[in-house]
């Protein structure tokens, strides 16, 4: 059952279209105070097309995003971000020339101009990654997982209630996916609530009590891991009858 909590962030309706594609088709979706859910589906089922609507990269034809109980429809992403929601982008682009400590102080730049504060908060967040003992390398000599994990520092160093992560555990190895996980979840047990989009099904199912699952723009099911996994219609667009056949 799902914990009774205050809606943190709550899309309604939400629709987005380009030409005649529905990216997103009346997506209706919260995410609580607190909570970690995942946002699954199959390739271009319009989840980071809901990250860009959420985050103000894209303004919705139709539908609200409430966030905090504001409406916060149609705003600008620095404004969405001084709100109060951070996010990865799935395509890691860092600034190589710059080095760690730098990238981070980027995103504490969005709560002061005071060079001193914004290093200050850059530190604690790379200790909170467990990129500290390498603030001082360039960006661009990271490892691809430390470049994922410099990616949720930036986006963390912005002070956020909430993260939206999108696919920060592609490409990695079991082992590298085994400690962003446990980054994740201690950055969710420290009270930042989470909406992650990820391919990689038994971490999602591991961090994520809830989980909401699009196909074609449209919301096909949602519910406890063990609910999600277990419909026919999740089974048929995404998982695969192999999956079923595994879990008979």
């Amino acid at each position: 059952m799902r914990a009774v909590a205050e809606t943190l962030l709550e899309v309604k309706q939400l629709t987005i279209t380009f030409g005649g594609l529905i990216a997103v088709n009346n997506l209706n979706m919260q995410v609580r105070i607190g909570e970690a859910v995942g946002l699954i589906g199959p390739n271009g089922a319009g989840k980071t097309s809901a990250f860009n609507l959420i985050s103000g990269v894209y303004k919705p034809t139709q539908g609200q995003v409430v966030f905090n109980g504001e409406d916060i429809t149609g705003l600008p992403p620095y404004e969405v971000c001084r709100k109060g929601i951070g996010r990865t982008f799935q395509v890691v682009k860092p600034f190589g020339a710059m080095t760690v400590l730098e990238n981070t102080m980027v995103g504490g730049f969005i709560r002061t101009s005071n060079r001193a504060k914004a290093r200050s908060i850059a530190e604690r967040v790379l200790e909170q990654v467990g990129l500290d003992s390498k603030a001082n390398l360039l960006a661009k000599n990271l490892t691809l997982a430390d470049r994922k994990r410099l990616e949720v520092a930036k986006a963390l160093a912005t002070e956020p209630k909430i993260l939206l992560l999108d696919e920060v555990l592609a490409g990695l190895n079991p082992t590298e996916v085994e400690e962003a996980v446990q980054m994740i979840r201690t950055l969710n047990q420290s009270g930042i609530s989470i909406l992650m989009i990820e391919h990689v099904l038994q971490a999602t199912m591991a961090l994520c009590k809830h989980i909401v699952v699009l196909d074609y723009g449209k919301k096909i099911a949602e519910g406890t891991p063990e609910e999600v996994t277990s419909n026919p219609e999740v089974i048929k667009a995404y998982l695969g009858d192999e999956y079923e056949t595994a879990i008979n």
